[in-house]
C-alpha cells in the first residue's frame, strides 16, 4: 500500500545495545527489540539470568551478543561496547538502562558503598558508554542514545540521596550530550519511570505498594516494565529524528498530581 509519509517508524536491522538487560526493564526492552527486528547486544552483571533473556530474545529469531560487564569497571564498558561495533559492524541505538537503589542514610556505614556504586553504575558508566558508542553511531543513519533516569531526577525520596543523585546526573547527561551531539543528529534523549514492578520494588509490600499509587499515581497503580520500554522505543525510531535533549515521564502522573 502507497504511504504518503516518509519517516520511519521501524528498527528492524538496528543494531542496539541494552545495559541491564537481565531483568527488569532491560529485559523488557530487550524483548520489545527483539520483536521489532533489531539486532541486540544486551550487557549485565548476572550471567545466568542474562543467558536466559538471551534465549527468550533467540526464540522469536533476533540475533543476539551477550556480555557480561561490570558497569564500575570504566575500561570493561569501553572494551564490551567497542565489542559491539567490531561484532555487527555498526551500531545505531545505545540505550543506557542498568540501575538499583541502594538506600541508606549518610551517616551510615553502608553510604559509601552506596554512593560509589550508584553514580559508578548509573551516571558515569553512561558517560563512558556513549564516549566509547561514538565511532559506531557516527557512521548509524540514524544514530539514538536514550538515557534511563527515573522520576527521582525530579524530587527526592528520605534515605536515597545516592541514587538521586546518580539520576539527576543521568538526566544533566542527556541535556549535555543532546547539545554536544547535536551537530551530528545523534538525539540523546532521557525516560524517568515512577513506580515500576522491577526488582528494585519487589521487596515492597503489596499493601504498601498499592496505599502507594492510590495517593500517588493518576493511574492508581504501578507500572509494568514493557510500558517503560515502549517509552524507550519511542525516542530510537527514525522518525524520533527532531527529539533531543528531552525527558520523557513514565510515571503514572505522579509528578503531576497534587493531591
Amino acid at each position: 500500500m502507497a504511504k504518503l509519509s516518509k519517516l520511519s517508524r521501524s528498527i528492524d536491522g538496528s543494531v542496539a545495545i541494552v545495559t541491564g538487560a537481565a531483568s527488569g526493564m532491560g529485559r523488557a526492552t530487550a524483548h520489545l527489540f527483539a520483536d521489532e527486528g533489531a539486532r541486540l547486544a544486551i550487557f549485565d552483571i548476572n550471567e545466568a539470568a542474562l543467558e536466559a533473556v538471551a534465549e527468550e530474545v533467540r526464540s522469536v529469531g533476533a540475533e543476539v551478543l551477550t556480555l557480561l560487564v561490570d558497569l564500575r569497571d570504566r575500561q570493561a564498558v569501553e572494551s564490551a561496547v567497542c565489542s559491539v561495533i567490531e561484532h555487527f559492524g555498526g551500531l545505531d541505538i545505545l540505550v543506557n538502562n542498568a540501575g538499583f537503589a541502594l538506600p541508606a542514610a549518610i551517616d551510615s556505614d553502608e553510604y559509601e558503598h552506596s554512593w560509589d556504586s550508584s553514580l559508578d553504575v548509573m551516571a558515569t558508566a553512561q558517560a563512558w558508554a556513549i564516549r566509547a558508542a561514538l565511532p559506531g553511531l557516527r557512521k548509524s543513519p540514524h544514530p539514538r542514545i536514550v538515557n534511563v533516569a527515573s522520576t527521582e531526577a525530579h524530587g527526592a525520596t528520605r534515605f536515597n540521596s545516592a541514587y538521586v543523585v546518580a539520576k539527576h546526573a543521568s538526566m544533566g547527561l542527556t541535556r549535555a550530550m543532546a547539545v554536544d551531539l547535536g551537530k551530528e543528529s545523534i538525539t540523546v534523549n532521557c525516560v524517568c519511570p515512577g513506580p515500576v514492578h522491577t526488582g528494585i520494588t519487589q521487596d515492597i509490600p503489596d499493601e504498601n505498594k498499592e496505599t502507594f499509587a492510590n495517593r500517588r499515581t493518576v493511574l492508581r497503580r504501578y507500572a509494568e516494565p514493557e510500558e517503560v520500554a515502549h517509552a524507550t522505543l519511542s525516542l530510537v525510531l527514525p522518525a524520533a529524528s527532531f527529539i533531543t535533549g528531552a525527558t520523557l515521564v513514565v510515571d503514572g502522573g505522579v509528578t503531576i498530581r497534587n493531591a
